[in-house]
């Protein structure tokens, strides 16, 4: 399907190599691009300030030969965009009553439908604007006749797609975007997504940083997709040299960028998520309250109606023009995964010695499997002692092997125990349950082998019960290990069971960050080797809650076997809570992500061959698990301990994040599913 068929828009930045006072060469680039973007199924491409003469062509723009000489270049570009389905926009000067205007003009299927003169005219240091150009706000009139049509003119446009939801774009032109309150600042209060800036912008040492701050920071601010486009190779080199950078960014992250200094032409292209962008503007209500302060001078802001046709129903099928991550909640990249693990591991940090120091305890309890969670859980512990200066044999570790615990796991706690130098001690849980099993009449006390969810729970329920008795007995707390991933999916045993305890450091992680942390852990080197070794296994070791004997294959008890893969799992968590996606459009997402197509080295994808790959079917029937289980284990949510919320991508506390009734229906998701 579509990339627009699930919310998307691709838009491009096109950056021909101009000839400086020469309309006729420039117009016929513009075209050559034009076309090359349009077939790439682009339903916006924006070129560069004054592209058709020139942004450096100082004096000579007055020449009334190149004004004539830009008309005519415009008229060409109009009819060549006849048939073409995209939004195209080209930076022309053009004469306006008695003034001179640097526009924009909107160009689509033959036909102009709006032209934008700039607003602010840079007019210090190395530019002069002010002597060439008036601006917006002295336009005698809010219309032009252009090729024999009246047209809307002014700073104040935003012209609105009727057939691809949520896409709406404003224009503005190179200096408008540096000034403190740019006219897109007002557009995108007034509605615009899309918010185009045609530049001219010289290149100096820094600016190449300085310009990616800007365009992120104003996505960001704006709730927007930002595209900048500045000119390049061609310009005048008199006193200044030109890199021909372009930028597409959303909501604060830059999706592609152009490569800087090139001769030659070039087109950049990303698909912007329409629906992120609705989804995070109708959750800033804070951004609603400034619409209704600035209702008055919003009221003034023209809306230009177009439909794209075809652009939204066939084209743009190929792989998704936009990075996305296999696992959301980690962090790419070697120098942002170590300094984000050393964040979630100071926010875990700062909550466990917060809440001590408001209890007034120098203890904890806590439950050492020898798997991932209690693990990072344990370590969080012993980097929150140290730092309050706390003795390690405060922290009271407990192992409780079961009718299932594997020989590895109990060595691993152990050697964790022992190593991290905490007060480490083994109790067998399997009388207490035999006893509980007992008195429920169950038949495994009978010698039948009848593993089922409560023979289960009957192990997890007196392991907790245990915890809070000790907790009780040596005046500490009980530390929770489970993490957001086992929490969605309802993975726990409820009340007196590991959903429980007093404080949860791991609450708002989930297992795919769990292992990321463990792994950025063992790199750093701050443990012992038996630590690590210790570390290493558990990493290595099948994801298992051990409650239930091995197999007589001897294959012991996967979780994912039996929920799925946490990796998919909490790429749907990731993408269902932050952002309300439909499941359709979740599992596309998935399908661009761990499907078996390579997107190539642009997208900064993983190597299909260095993780697991899932088909469609299999992709659509663990989203399907997912969704009947996050809904159908509400109630779980509802009841969860105090922990600090981690990262952006949320929490499942219904004090923070997540608020849900307990039993609501997972129909509506299914059903949307269904019906793609």
């Amino acid at each position: 399907m579509s990339v627009y068929d699930h919310g998307f828009a691709r838009v491009a930045g096109a950056v021909p190599v101009v000839r400086i006072a020469d309309p006729r060469a420039n117009a016929e680039a513009t075209i050559e691009l034009m076309a090359d973007a349009a077939a790439d199924g682009s339903a916006l491409i924006v070129f560069p300030e004054m592209g058709l003469c020139g942004y450096s062509i100082d004096d000579l723009v007055q020449q009334d030969a190149v004004l004539d000489g830009c008309l005519q270049a415009l008229a060409s570009v109009v009819d060549a965009s006849a048939g073409c389905p995209a939004l195209v926009v080209v930076g022309a000067p053009l004469v306006v009553g008695d003034g001179l205007y640097n526009c924009g003009v909107v160009i689509r299927d033959g036909q102009i439908l709006g032209v934008v003169p700039k607003s602010y005219l840079a007019n210090y240091r190395e530019f002069y604007d002010k002597r060439y150009y008036s601006a917006a706000r002295d336009a005698p009139t809010d219309s032009v006749r252009l090729f024999g049509a009246d047209v809307p003119f002014g700073a104040d446009l935003i012209f609105v797609a009727d057939d691809v939801p949520g896409f709406a774009v404003h224009v503005e032109i190179c200096e408008d975007g540096w000034v403190p309150i740019p006219p897109s600042v007002w557009a995108s209060l007034a509605g615009a997504t899309v918010l185009a800036n045609l530049s001219g912008s010289p290149v100096t040492v820094g600016k190449e940083s300085y310009r990616k701050l800007l365009s992120t920071s104003h996505s960001a601010r704006c709730i927007a997709a930002h595209l900048y486009v500045a000119a390049g190779f061609g310009e005048s080199t008199t006193d200044l040299a030109w890199d021909g950078d372009a930028l597409i960014t959303e909501n604060g992250s830059l999706l592609t960028r152009s490569r800087q200094f090139e001769m030659g032409a070039q087109i950049i292209s990303a698909d912007i998520d329409l629906d992120r962008l609705r989804q995070e503007r109708m959750r800033m209500t804070s951004v609603r309250d400034q619409v209704g302060d600035h209702r008055e001078a919003l009221k003034g802001v023209r809306r230009v109606s177009f439909a794209f046709g075809d652009i939204a129903s066939g084209s743009a099928a190929d792989m998704l023009r936009r990075p996305i991550p296999r696992f959301p909640f980690v962090p790419s990249g070697t120098a942002d995964l170590d300094e984000r693990c050393r964040e979630v591991g100071n926010i875990q940090v700062q909550g466990l010695a917060a809440r001590l120091r408001a209890t007034g305890l120098e203890k904890i309890v806590i439950g050492v499997s020898g798997g991932l969670d209690s693990t990072l859980a344990l370590l969080v512990a012993v980097d929150t002692f140290d730092r309050l200066g706390l003795p390690r044999t405060n922290i009271l570790a407990y192992t409780m092997p079961g009718f299932a615990t594997g020989d590895a796991t109990l060595r691993r706690a152990h050697v964790l125990m022992d190593s991290l130098g905490v007060s480490g001690s083994e109790i067998d849980i399997r009388p207490s349950c035999e006893q509980m099993l007992a008195d429920l009449g169950h038949p495994f006390v009978k010698g039948e082998k009848v593993f089922d969810v409560t023979f289960e729970n009957v192990q997890a329920g007196e392991r907790t019960s245990h915890l809070f008795r000790l907790a009780n007995h040596n005046g500490g707390i009980v530390l929770g290990t489970g993490d957001l991933s086992e929490l969605a999916l309802g993975w726990c045993t409820y009340g007196v069971g590991d959903q429980m305890s007093h404080y949860n450091v791991n609450s708002s992680v989930p297992k795919t960050l769990v292992q990321h942390l463990i792994r950025w852990m063992i790199g750093n080197g701050d443990y012992s080797t038996e630590t690590t070794g210790a570390l290493t296994e558990i990493l290595a070791d099948v994801i298992s809650p051990e409650l239930v004997p091995p197999g007589e294959d001897g294959a012991i008890q996967s979780t994912e076997d039996a929920v799925g893969p946490y990796e998919l799992h909490d790429f749907f968590l990731y993408h269902l809570t932050r952002f309300g996606y439909r499941p359709s459009k979740i599992a596309f997402l998935a399908r661009q992500a761990w499907g078996s197509l390579d997107r190539g080295a642009q997208w900064d994808r993983e190597s299909v061959d260095a993780h697991n790959v899932y088909d469609d079917e299999t992709i659509e029937k663990w989203l399907s698990v997912f969704c009947k289980r996050f809904m159908g284990n509400q109630f779980k949510r509802t009841a969860m301990p105090n922990g600090p919320k981690i990262g952006s991508g949320g929490s499942l506390s219904p004090r923070g994040d997540w608020r849900s009734p307990s039993d609501a229906s997972a129909r509506a998701w299914l059903d949307e599913l269904g019906s793609r």
